[in-house]
């Protein structure tokens, strides 16, 4: 399966308009965003648990990032709450799960495969800090190595956003909305645009928080 494979384009879904497909596993549906295989994929997809909803246990042969938009996820090290970003390296393995429901953003085989690096961060503890170039703008690093850079980002009401994207980035929303190409992206909306483009976004009446990942490198995908 290939789902905005071509990573030359500028891709759009609108999540939280798209129908709850099911997944091999009882009780767990998904919204696919980008794909590239078919049950083993480098894939990006919004995933509903409900509740006591479980999958068998698994090891992530090409690494799992993914952050908690609601309910609270779960698996042997404990409980994810919304707002938890984690990322499990290749060869990682757990047996995830929601005894009370939750929907997940995650990304899947799209890490270096020497990458080690595990992370569990609540965001809901950490500060958002004014960016000092860019107005109206403040972020949270959540992660950054030489192959992309992960961070959550709050637009203020009406704040116009130029961005130079010169090896690509997507922005998903979690809160509030914006506006690029006489588009508005709402909660659950995806943004991906290619190398060598610009970011031209204008938040909405009441800002927006959304997860912005940029890539630091073109041949990385």
């Amino acid at each position: 399966m290939e789902l905005n494979a071509d990573f030359t384009k500028r891709a759009v879904v609108h999540g939280a308009a798209l129908p709850w497909q099911a997944s091999p596993i009882p009780g767990v549906k998904r919204r696919m965003l980008d794909r590239i295989g078919d049950e083993v994929a480098r894939a990006t997809t919004i995933v509903r648990y409900a509740p006591n909803s479980q999958f068998s246990p698994h090891t992530h042969d090409g690494g799992e990032e993914f952050l908690v938009l609601a309910g609270v996820f779960q698996d042997e090290q404990g409980d994810y709450p919304v707002g938890t970003y984690v990322r499990n390296p290749p060869t990682s393995h757990h047996r995830p799960g929601s005894v009370g429901g939750c929907t997940i953003l995650v990304k899947l085989w799209q890490f270096d495969p020497d990458d080690r690096t595990q992370i569990t961060l609540n965001t809901a503890q950490q500060p958002y800090r004014a960016n000092l170039t860019r107005l109206g703008v403040s972020t949270m690093p959540l992660f950054a190595d030489s192959r992309e850079t992960v961070q959550l980002e709050r637009w203020e009401a009406n704040t116009s956003i130029d961005l130079l994207v010169p090896h690509g980035l997507e922005i998903f929303v979690i809160q509030g909305d914006f506006t690029e190409s006489s588009e508005v992206f709402q909660p659950y909306s995806w943004l991906r645009l290619p190398p060598d483009s610009r970011l031209l976004a204008q938040s909405g009446a009441e800002g927006c928080q959304i997860w912005l990942k940029q890539l630091e490198s073109k041949t990385f995908h």
